[in-house]
């Protein structure tokens, strides 16, 4: 054999090393999800709705426990800050949903669909969240700050561009 046979090939330990992080790769990918393709708009619509009820669901564990602790609904001194935990689980779900689904700006996209969500809830509906009709509401209006919240990202990265 040749000088030149000997460099051709690979040392056999290094054959070894790239056949483990194959079997790595495909270990990996057993574990992961591939979901069938669905559009952009109704994986923001369905991720809106499913983010819109768990605020209204953190919030109305929320009320129970103040009431069974302070024996009223009235959370006091705690009342902002369970709120602001509230609307940072609602935006950590909600990312956690968008990423695993691939979908672009999964960070961004609750950010502002829920900020936006907050924003006109306490603008517009302060007055009316114990009627029975706002848990078909806020679900609704979540969803549609998703996707208004989407369309304001793609501005922003085409802005960017």
């Amino acid at each position: 054999m040749s000088q030149e046979d000997d460099d051709d090939r690979m040392p056999a330990d290094l054959e070894a090393v790239l056949e483990a992080a194959d079997e790595a790769e495909e270990e990996a990918g057993r574990h992961r999800y591939d979901g069938p393709p669905l559009p952009p708009a109704l994986i923001l619509v369905v991720v809106g709705l499913l983010c819109g009820f768990a605020t209204i669901a953190l919030v109305w564990l929320s009320e129970r426990s103040c009431e069974r602790f302070r024996d009223t609904t009235n959370c006091g001194a705690l009342g902002l800050p369970l709120l602001v935990v509230i609307v940072v689980v609602t935006m950590v779900l909600g990312g956690l949903a968008l990423s695993r689904l691939a979908m672009p700006h999964p960070r961004l996209v609750p950010f502002l669909g829920v900020a936006f969500m907050v924003a006109l809830v306490i603008a517009f509906l302060t007055g009316h969240l114990d009627s029975p009709w706002i848990l078909a509401v806020v679900p609704a209006l979540t969803a549609i700050t998703f996707l208004l919240a989407n369309l304001v990202a793609r501005l922003l990265e085409r802005a960017d561009a």
